[in-house]
């Protein structure tokens, strides 16, 4: 498997951090996790082809994980060559998010038809998917009480990676990231307790009981991001725009 970061950045862009959104190769399927509202600008700066991506899969229903979809199906519509299918996958309420999303966008082009076949699979917390060779999971995290949030794993046979979305500890964290090869993980706050999301020392104190073998962080804060030598000390990767890891 091959990661590369299109946007790793929490909702306000911080530090000129693209929103969420990680490219991953397994099994000569290129899948992205997330496509947050700027993602589709991260795509075209590292010089990649959003026609290439085979699915999209969505941890949740925020803007910076999910508002990106309507660029990327107007680029296919619009501006690629894309000739291929494109699956969407995401929790509950997916499919109706989106098509609200493209109406405000641009209104009335849904209603003129598309050129590619495109559909939405919207997955429920604890359920799964085998996409080519590909095994897709999810699980329940704690982000937000409105819409369901989930944790992710993809698993091509091979190698495990596993992505937490946004989420506050919980300890199906642990359970989410066994065996994984890489397991990337929300850190939003240095020290603070935010609403829905970890902080660096709730994350600190459990990296014992996480049993993939490599951890990075995502969704860093500018005041996370000041700690990044702190983290590399604790032996996690802190993730930035255009990393590439293979695993």
């Amino acid at each position: 498997m091959k990661l590369t970061v299109i946007g790793c950045g929490d909702a306000w862009g911080s530090a000129g951090r693209h929103h969420a959104c990680f490219r991953l190769d397994a099994a000569g399927l290129v899948l992205t996790l997330d496509f947050g509202a700027s993602s589709i600008v991260g795509w075209h700066r590292l010089g990649m082809d959003p026609a290439a991506i085979d699915a999209v899969v969505i941890s949740h229903l925020h803007g910076d994980h999910f508002g990106g979809l309507p660029f990327l199906l107007m680029n296919a519509q619009y501006h690629s060559t894309r000739d291929k299918p494109l699956l969407i996958v995401g929790p509950p309420g997916l499919r109706q998010a989106l098509d609200r999303a493209i109406e405000v966008f641009y209104p009335g082009v849904a209603r003129r038809g598309w050129r590619f076949d495109w559909r939405v699979h919207e997955l429920e917390p604890g359920g799964s998917l085998a996409l080519n060779g590909v095994s897709l999971s999810s699980a329940s995290v704690l982000h937000g009480r409105d819409m369901a949030a989930t944790a992710l794993r993809v698993d091509d046979g091979k190698r495990v990676f596993a992505y937490s979305g946004d989420t506050a500890w919980t300890d199906d964290l642990i359970g989410i990231s066994d065996r994984a090869d890489l397991f990337v993980v929300d850190c939003y706050s240095a020290d603070a307790d935010i609403v829905g999301h970890l902080n660096w020392p709730v994350l600190r104190d459990n990296l014992s009981r996480l049993k993939a073998r490599r951890i990075a962080v995502t969704h860093m804060s500018a005041a996370m991001r000041a700690r990044s030598a702190e983290v590399v000390a604790a032996g996690v990767t802190p993730l930035d725009d255009g990393m590439e890891i293979e695993f």
